[in-house]
């Protein structure tokens, strides 16, 4: 099985990209393997601290059962980097021809962010046929997707930006969402305090509600 095919088949089961960002890495392995625990077997580490590649590359040695990505990819050299370390997938907060050409040519799955036609379309022209929805809430929410999902029939999004448990069944409702991403699964509050029980508990909460949408 390919690592395109495993992903189709680990989101078909579970619709829930959970986001780590985290500069320490024996918290991001903490952090993992209470997702995992919780039944999101998808991470995604964000770019977003200067040790957060050293962080994703700890969860991929040190997790089993775990399929991790590297997220707020901005250039290719970013993506050349975190695919050397150890990134199974990439997510990037908009859609770069360059970072989107690397992605194709090395077999790696690629998450580009879109909001508006303009840049579906040229997901779409560019051979994508997923594609990253950002930031969700503030682009549309529901009605947007519902939208572009009318015009970009083989397009299939992944909202992230403003999800979460209030109204994870809401975009997991559209045939066309094939997962969600968001941060609220991994509250700061609670990876501070050490508190890895309480992340567990939202991953199985948002895998419960993904069970009751899609059956």
């Amino acid at each position: 099985m390919s690592i395109e095919q495993d992903l189709e088949a680990r989101l078909a089961a579970a619709p829930v990209v959970p986001l780590i960002g985290a500069s320490d890495t024996d918290v991001a392995v903490e952090t993992a393997n209470a997702l995992g625990a919780g039944g999101l077997s998808i991470i995604e580490v964000v770019l977003r601290t200067d040790e957060a590649v050293d962080c994703m590359e700890a969860i991929v040695k040190q997790t089993s059962g775990l399929i991790v990505g590297a997220g707020t990819v901005l250039t290719v050299d970013q993506a050349e980097e975190v695919v050397a370390r150890g990134a199974q997938f990439i997510v990037c907060p908009g859609l770069v021809d360059e970072v989107a050409e690397f992605c194709l040519n090395q077999c790696v799955p690629l998450y580009a962010g879109t909001m508006t036609a303009g840049e579906v379309q040229r997901a779409y022209a560019l051979g994508l046929r997923t594609v990253k929805f950002f930031p969700a809430s503030l682009a549309g929410g529901v009605p947007m997707l519902k939208a572009l999902s009318s015009v970009f029939r083989e397009m299939r999004f992944m909202p992230t930006g403003g999800v979460s448990a209030s109204n994870l069944d809401e975009f997991l409702a559209l045939p066309s969402v094939i997962a969600c991403g968001g941060s609220w699964l991994t509250p700061a509050a609670a990876i501070d305090a050490g508190d890895y029980e309480a992340i567990t508990k939202l991953a199985r909460e948002a895998v419960e509600i993904a069970s009751a949408v899609r059956p």
